[in-house]
């Protein structure tokens, strides 16, 4: 959930690729959040990874206004436990997707946080979205 953008979406697991890039909600269930489940779970220690589409052909998608999540807003995280791990947004970043920098977005900072992304950029029917909207969050309560 990231309530001050009204985003209240079912959570799937997901995996790598065979070119280890990670995998993305199927294109028919666009209001999917997918979890990197070779990572942490929400609320370790660790990066959770959270992907969403920002729109199909069809329309917008869960992560449609993503880039415009303010830093300081909650994203809460429904637990396997019943628990919600609920981060900060720290900040947003949009990265050229020629240049991403997997290490700042994809590393451990050694507490709980969490990365959200989604397409940004320009779009070309020919090679899809030029960059990724990335928001980037730490843990401030499980409840």
């Amino acid at each position: 959930r990231i309530p001050s953008l009204g985003i209240d979406a079912p959570v799937i697991g997901l995996g790598l690729e065979g070119d280890r890039q990670l995998s993305t909600p199927p294109l028919d269930r666009p209001n999917e959040v997918g979890w990197y489940q070779g990572g942490p779970t929400p609320g370790e220690t660790g990066t959770a990874i959270a992907v969403g589409h920002r729109d199909t052909r069809t329309g917008a998608a869960v992560f449609a206004a993503l880039a415009h999540v303010e830093p300081g807003k909650p994203i809460e995280v429904g637990r396997a436990d019943g628990r919600t791990a609920v981060y900060s947004v720290d900040r947003v970043k949009v990265y050229d997707k020629a240049g991403f920098p997997d290490e700042e977005v994809y590393g451990s900072s050694g507490r709980p946080e969490l990365r959200v992304l989604t397409c940004g950029g320009l779009y070309s029917r020919r090679t899809g979205y030029t960059s990724n909207v990335v928001v980037f969050a730490h843990l401030t309560a499980t409840g």
